[in-house]
């Protein structure tokens, strides 16, 4: 559970919380496409609000690029120079959100997250080369489509979120286990991530399985998630990406907090 507390009203404070039900987790909003895609999205909704007696509130890809972009940089005046690129690279989905801090510029979603990647196209173990090319052209075509909608060359700062950026990050890192506390903030260059993925995608299900920071849920589709932050990199001309535990929990929790933002 994530939240936040302010000073309610009332001079009290304010607790709330935020869910985030995504493609590859729940980690107690409902957010990322597979709800907004599914089929049987009502069945989803209903569930919730019989188990849970509240209304759910299935976000569009914009607002959820939006809290994301908040929750990654709420902290980061004076530490990082804007404007910021947000990418949030999740299951079904990558969302990218160009501002500064208390200002979105510009937002847009698209469908190359890390479960759809490799459910597309990878489907070796490893991967062939051919399905690995089919994955990059998949991903070319949508940044192709993110700069046409936001001005990218503008940003100073790439800030990376979600499991596959720090997952990539702790083995950068060469963690001996997941440690937040040192993925958090943590700058990672284009070539370390380029190394990364190219591991990532020549190793077997078991050996991915076998890494330390490897989280189980993760094995199968960290390498669809790591080739998609390599082309972000490499398509925009970013020569690192500052590394964020915080993504749209936090900024959830913020615009749900009395006078909250985002």
């Amino acid at each position: 559970m994530n939240g936040a507390a302010r000073p309610g009203a009332d001079g009290g404070v304010a607790r709330v919380a935020a869910i985030d039900c995504g493609t590859n987790s729940v980690r107690l909003l409902v957010a990322t496409s597979a709800t907004r895609d599914a089929a049987n999205a009502g069945e989803f909704v209903a569930g919730v609000r019989d188990i849970l007696a509240i209304e759910p509130e299935v976000l569009s890809g914009e607002d959820e690029a939006r809290l994301s972009f908040t929750g990654a940089t709420a902290e980061l005046a004076g530490d990082a120079a804007g404007p910021y690129l947000v990418t949030d690279i999740g299951g079904g989905s990558t969302e990218f959100v160009l501002g500064d801090p208390g200002t979105v510029t510009a937002a847009v979603s698209v469908n190359i997250g890390c479960v759809r990647m490799t459910e597309r196209h990878l489907h070796h173990d490893p991967p062939s080369d051919r399905e690995i090319a089919a994955a990059r052209a998949d991903i070319g075509a949508a940044l192709d489509e993110v700069a046409r909608q936001i001005p990218v060359t503008a940003a100073r700062t790439l800030v990376g979120l979600a499991g596959s950026v720090t997952t990539v990050a702790a083995l950068v890192l060469g963690l001996g286990a997941y440690q937040a506390e040192k993925i958090h903030h943590s700058r990672v260059s284009v070539a370390a991530v380029r190394a990364a993925t190219a591991s990532l995608l020549a190793q077997t299900r078991a050996e991915r399985a076998r890494l330390a920071v490897m989280h189980p849920g993760r094995v199968d589709v960290i390498g669809g998630g790591a080739l998609v932050l390599t082309q972000i990199m490499e398509r925009f001309g970013f020569g690192e990406v500052l590394v964020s535990e915080h993504d749209i929990l936090d900024g959830l929790a913020w615009s749900l907090a009395p006078d909250g933002d985002g």
